[in-house]
């Protein structure tokens, strides 16, 4: 075959399946936090600067219907996010720190909606009603119907709504299949007064054609694989563990691809391709959140709530039980650990050779991720609180405080605010970075931050 006549079957190919040749995998904004989580795109051109109400390196903004913690994920000129859509529930996402943890009294009847946008223009490509009716759990002040971020490999899109099911688009939003998993009631128990619905927030996550489901719930919690283009079952593990909202990342060890996951009961490590258990510990905030962060030879993990809150960093070639005796710190799989300063809700940033955790309260940390020994830790926003997770761009790290107020911080062991930006909403959610762009999904809108 000549080349060129190579060329031009290989460009028809790749335009057959929904690829575009050019497009690398690895700078894809494709799941929860961007690729496999690591909340990091370098080589972009993103601004420190920019004004949403006077339009200043403001690419476009639109307004988006309905409530949802989901985050946006990017592939090409693609952007996708979900939302939850109620007939009656006008009221708004509860930002700030407080005790009260009342459900939302309402039993509306709810659309739980896919939208496609163009990323250059914001207009919306296709939308898609993946199920309507009334949520069978109610949600939390500060939660959603649709926590949970979609995630896509170019050819799918498959967006997970807890209880109202597991959902696989192709690109042009036609459905290819859907499952049901029944209930999943991911809230937690208090003594004197039950079990406290919070809704659903495990993200799903796509592996080399698999379709990746932790489901950590009251009830049978398990860790699922399902073939990405038909949803068939391929492996099904039970977990015994408390509720939570942790999404499973991917790490590799010795040419075996790993599935690890974060846990109370049960934070460990399984075979990709057959799902046994390769090792597991025990220990750490009783609701864990926080994925795993993959890097140096390391699993690092944080989570909080109760009694401890832990970080720490596991070793690639951990197996068996690895739990620490009581008064350890490290052993022959961990590397090293404290047992408080974990954040609850924050998955940690590895970037330049650092390790960052933000807390709750704006307090930012920076660690020598190899030792765990501290470099420095400062507090954003005296007064506000922090959900979303931190990414980082050329030396940039972008904080959100839950009021809007995003705080750009140099990378490295030295503190330094380098812009303060109000994004004039309230946001709880992690923002996606693509080339050229950050999109800041709040309350009420869609904003897609650009330079000149």
């Amino acid at each position: 075959m000549k080349p060129i006549t190579f060329l031009l079957s290989c460009f028809f190919l790749f335009t057959l399946i929904g690829c575009s040749p050019n497009i690398e995998e690895e700078r894809q904004w494709s799941s929860y936090r961007g690729y496999y989580s690591s909340g990091v795109l370098d080589n972009t051109t993103l601004p420190s600067h920019w004004d949403v109400e006077g339009g200043t390196n403001i690419k476009w903004k639109t307004d988006i219907p309905g409530l949802a913690l989901s985050c946006p994920v990017i592939w090409g000129d693609k952007l996708f996010i979900t939302s939850a859509i109620s007939q009656t529930d006008n009221t708004i996402l509860r930002a700030g720190s407080y005790v009260n943890s009342n459900p939302v009294e309402d039993e509306s009847v709810h659309d739980w909606v896919v939208y496609c946008f163009d990323n250059n223009t914001g207009d919306i490509i296709w939308e898609k009603t993946a199920f309507t009716g009334v949520p069978q759990v109610k949600r939390h002040p500060k939660s959603t119907h649709a926590n949970c971020t979609p995630a896509t490999d170019g050819e799918h899109i498959v967006a997970f709504f807890g209880s109202e099911g597991l959902y696989c688009y192709d690109m042009d939003g036609d459905l290819l299949w859907k499952k049901n998993f029944g209930r999943l009631h991911a809230g937690a128990w208090a003594e004197h007064r039950g079990a406290i619905e919070w809704e659903f927030g495990s993200s799903p996550l796509i592996h080399k054609g698999v379709v990746l489901i932790q489901s950590d719930v009251r009830g049978e919690s398990f860790l699922g694989a399902f073939d990405v283009e038909t949803g068939d079952e391929l492996w099904k593990k039970s977990r015994e563990e408390h509720p939570g909202w942790c999404t499973p990342n991917i790490y590799n060890y010795n040419g075996k691809d790993c599935v690890v996951v974060n846990g109370y009961k049960h934070r460990g490590a399984y075979d990709f391709e057959t799902g046994e258990e390769i090792w597991t510990m025990s220990g750490g905030g009783d609701i864990p959140v926080p994925t795993p962060q993959i890097g140096d030879g390391l699993i690092y993990f944080n989570s909080a709530h109760g009694r401890f809150s832990p970080v720490m960093a596991v070793k690639a070639d951990a197996k068996g039980d690895i739990t620490l005796e009581k008064g350890e710190t490290f052993n022959e799989f961990i590397q090293w650990s404290f047992p408080r300063g974990g954040s609850y809700m924050h998955s940690l940033l590895l970037y330049e050779n650092h390790l960052y955790n933000v807390g709750w309260n704006g307090s930012v940390e920076c660690l020598n991720p190899l030792t765990g020994d501290r470099i420095y830790k400062q507090t954003l926003g005296q007064g506000d609180s922090f959900i979303a997770s931190p990414v980082a761009s050329d030396g940039k790290i972008y904080v959100i405080s839950d009021h809007g107020l995003v705080y750009t911080l140099k990378a490295g062991p030295e503190f330094e605010i380098l812009a303060e930006n109000d994004l004039g909403d309230i946001c709880m959610v992690v923002p996606a970075l693509s080339d050229n762009a950050i999109f800041f999904r709040t309350q009420h809108s869609l904003i897609a931050v650009a330079g000149e």
